[in-house]
């Protein structure tokens, strides 16, 4: 174990904390009257300096990363990041405890989206875009763009312990560094176009910049304290729902699409279909439950805040323009099956992803056949590629074990006080990187009611669902194995 490059390499994540740390201090420079200047400027020299020490004492040399040292590296400099990010958030004080402060960086970084804030507009605007950088930073990966800045065998290594392997499939033939850089360069331009697409419905410079960086991390991070619905502006709801769909998409289909300039194409791959197939239901079954059961008297507006919100869940970006936990029953379970299920692999939603549920699907499938002619072949093939049966065990086991973590959360959330309601939910929001649940943490609400254990073991799902469980269990296991 070579610990030497391990803190190299996570030297290199702070020292771009400590970047996005001055772009926001610059940002309260220039705003007047704005005094988180201070909080981030000290914040950014505590983490440039602690990023800066290993490059300056510690000579990295040529060496090739294993598998251990690239998980280490992951999933350290996540939890590194974590506790630097917090910084600016608890020098400035006022809601910011400790804990708080804590709770709202690893849940920025995260993309989940919960806060603990019970007044975001009385945060200066520096504070705010530090705030939604984190998300930003945190959708495409902080060890893959960091990355970028190391050797192709090594980028190769921690690309590889950051993705899943669903989210490589697409670009299998090519080297893991290579998806990396196209996921990057689809992320920025999709961010940008966003902003734009948002400046052009009349939002502001600094709320559209926010709002898209916010949207396509699928984080859900708003500067407002009722989210979007604030704005009260179809046309931005239409620009972030699409951002929010197209953000939940495989980054790779996305640019090849680019590529050959054939969107069209996006639709002949069967996951993203069957993405796209599930939400549209998902929205057309809450729709005409609004209208039944829900009060809502004309169509259009009951179509409108259904596509916003199961869009908004289902790519666990967390925006809101209703208070979900008012809505009828029927809606609220099928929010909540969104919430569990969620976007594509590759994309920067969170969730189980659509792809294993596919896999699992089709893995049972095939073994209700076997039941009825065991001795015939079944394969199983998605998007024309067959799957092997170590790829439909992952994906069965991903399944379990997220599904096990968020019993066991959830047991304890109730043990704790909670309402069965908000118990479950929160877990589910927490692991799944959703943000909003129902209950006491419902889309118009927040996290700050919550005891500080509840607020740690969310914090620690947070951080599982984010680096999809496996490399977290490896990095114990190889640790409890020495």
């Amino acid at each position: 174990m070579n610990w030497r490059i391990i803190t190299w390499y996570i030297g290199a994540a702070l020292l771009l904390v400590s970047a996005l740390m001055t772009v926001s201090g610059v940002i309260a420079l220039c705003t007047p009257g704005d005094d988180s200047w201070d909080p981030l400027m000290y914040s950014a020299l505590l983490s440039g300096a602690a990023g800066l020490f290993p490059h300056i004492f510690v000579k990295r040399g040529p060496h090739r990363l294993t598998v251990r040292e690239g998980n280490i590296i992951v999933v350290g400099a996540w939890f590194i990041v974590c506790l630097f990010g917090m910084l600016p958030f608890a020098l400035y004080g006022g809601e910011f405890t400790p804990i708080n402060a804590l709770f709202e960086s690893v849940s920025g970084f995260t993309t989940t989206g919960a806060s603990i804030l019970n007044d975001i507009e009385a945060l200066p605007r520096g504070l705010q875009f530090w705030r939604i950088s984190t998300a930003w930073v945190g959708g495409v990966g902080i060890v893959t763009l960091f990355s970028m800045l190391t050797g192709q065998v090594n980028r190769s290594r921690l690309s590889g312990s950051e993705m899943s392997n669903v989210a490589k499939e697409l670009f299998a033939e090519e080297r893991r560094d290579v998806f990396a850089n196209k996921m990057l360069i689809i992320y920025v331009a999709l961010t940008l176009v966003t902003f734009l697409a948002l400046r052009l419905t009349g939002m502001g410079w600094f709320d559209a910049a926010t709002h898209a960086m916010s949207a396509c991390s699928t984080c859900g991070f708003s500067t407002k304290n009722s989210s979007i619905a604030f704005f009260d502006n179809p046309a931005a709801e239409i620009v972030l729902t699409v951002a929010m769909l197209v953000a939940g998409i495989h980054f790779g289909l996305l640019f090849l699409a680019l590529l050959q300039k054939r969107p069209a194409n996006i639709l002949k791959s069967e996951v993203s279909t069957v993405f796209l197939s599930l939400v549209g239901i998902a929205v057309s079954i809450v729709t005409v439950d609004l209208m039944v059961k829900g009060g809502y008297s004309s169509f259009w507006t009951a179509l409108r805040d259904a596509s916003f919100q199961v869009v908004s869940i289902s790519t666990t970006t967390g925006f809101a323009t209703k208070d979900t936990t008012l809505w009828p029953t029927l809606s609220i379970s099928v929010l909540i099956v969104c919430s569990l299920i969620c976007g594509c692999s590759g994309s920067t939603s969170g969730g189980i992803k659509i792809d294993r549920a596919i896999l699992a699907a089709k893995g049972i499938s095939r073994q209700v056949k076997l039941t009825v002619a065991p001795n015939r072949v079944y394969s199983i093939h998605v998007d024309g590629r067959i799957r092997t049966d170590e790829q439909i065990s992952d994906a069965y086991g991903y399944i379990v074990c997220y599904l096990l973590i968020i019993v066991v959360c959830a047991a304890v959330n109730i043990a704790s006080g909670l309402d069965f309601t908000t118990g479950v939910t929160a877990s589910i929001a927490c692991i799944g990187n959703v943000g909003p649940g129902f209950g006491d943490i419902g889309s118009m609400s927040n996290y700050a009611g919550l005891p500080h254990l509840l607020k740690a073991t969310s914090m620690v799902e947070m951080l599982v669902g984010r680096l999809e469980i496996f490399p977290v269990l490896s990095l114990l296991y190889s640790f409890r194995k020495k």
